[in-house]
């Protein structure tokens, strides 16, 4: 199984267009410890030819043209994409707006939450992927299913589960519920096993999770290869440096350190291999030279970027 990192950033990427953060700054400014990052997309293949997508970022053009595997066969048709489907965890902006980039009556297939579905169905813009082309079909969370392009399987299967998060933030003021819930319900983030059919290998990708619980905790245990949250390394961050008046937890993101860490709560669950996906501009791991980064990486951690290739 081919795994091939397209975007590691969280919303607004590195260097975000609005932002003078440190990180930003100097990755503006060609920092080489500071490499840039486009938002959080993973691509997957079985054979090096089908592809799907694990989110469909903003930044989905440029990520492709930034991707040769992604690109159409230069000996096909006047139109054609190795890519045959769609996974998406939430439907925030950044792993869905993506979707708009794939319009031009291209077949393929769009997986999600029934949730994250009804998004998509609320917005008519999203109708310019032509539903006679493009079939959107809904994920039963705790089922694993044959993911399916226009000509049939690719050779992937795909089971997503309800993971700790929140409902996007542009959506809150229409849906706000009561105890600071701000509306959410099961299916609004979601993590996702995807499995190679033919070996069983297999890895899990949760670009966002605000918690570890007990449930999601069991299912980890002995992963092979986990993608997992990366968005912020201290909970009061994104306040410290002047960014924005939202806290992790608020914006419903694990953060790295401290006891109920990232870190520190993966440590026992003896984890073959650990990435970070879905880093903010705000967290200090995104620079190579960091004592963050050296943290990180001391406690068996990688943290990803884009162009980043795993196989296994």
């Amino acid at each position: 199984m081919l795994i091939k990192v397209i975007g590691a950033g969280a919303g607004g990427g590195l260097p975000q267009w609005n932002c003078n953060g440190r990180n930003s700054a100097k990755a503006r400014s060609g920092i080489p410890t500071v490499k840039p990052r486009t938002q959080a997309s993973v691509a997957v293949s079985a054979d090096g030819k089908q592809w799907i997508l694990l989110n469909a970022a903003p930044d989905l053009r440029q990520q492709i043209n930034e991707t040769p595997e992604l690109q159409p066969d230069p000996d096909g048709p006047p139109r054609n994409s190795p890519i045959k489907a769609v996974v998406l965890t939430n439907g925030d902006v950044d792993a869905v707006a993506g979707l708009l980039c794939l319009r031009e009556s291209q077949p393929l297939t769009v997986y999600g939450s029934a949730r994250v579905l009804d998004v998509l169905a609320a917005n008519s813009i999203f109708d310019v992927l032509n539903p006679d082309l493009v079939a959107r079909k809904t994920m039963t969370l705790g089922m694993p299913f044959a993911v399916e392009g226009p000509d049939g399987p690719v050779g992937l299967s795909v089971e997503g589960f309800d993971v700790p998060g929140k409902i996007p933030l542009y959506l809150e003021d229409e849906e706000k519920g009561t105890g600071g819930s701000f509306g959410t319900q099961v299916g609004d983030t979601i993590g996702l096993k995807v499995t190679e059919d033919a070996t069983d290998k297999h890895f899990f990708f949760i670009p966002g999770c605000s918690g570890l619980d007990d449930p999601l905790r069991a299912r980890l245990i002995g992963a092979p290869l986990l993608f997992f949250d990366g968005t912020l390394f201290t909970n009061n961050e994104m306040i410290d440096q002047g960014l924005m008046q939202k806290s992790g937890d608020r914006i419903g993101h694990m953060n790295m350190s401290g006891p109920n860490g990232t870190l520190a709560l993966m440590a026992p669950l003896g984890i073959s291999r650990k990435i970070f996906i879905h880093i903010n501009n705000s967290n200090p791991v995104l620079r190579d030279d960091s004592a963050e980064r050296a943290a990180a990486e001391a406690a068996g951690w990688d943290v990803s970027y884009d162009g980043m290739k795993v196989e296994l």
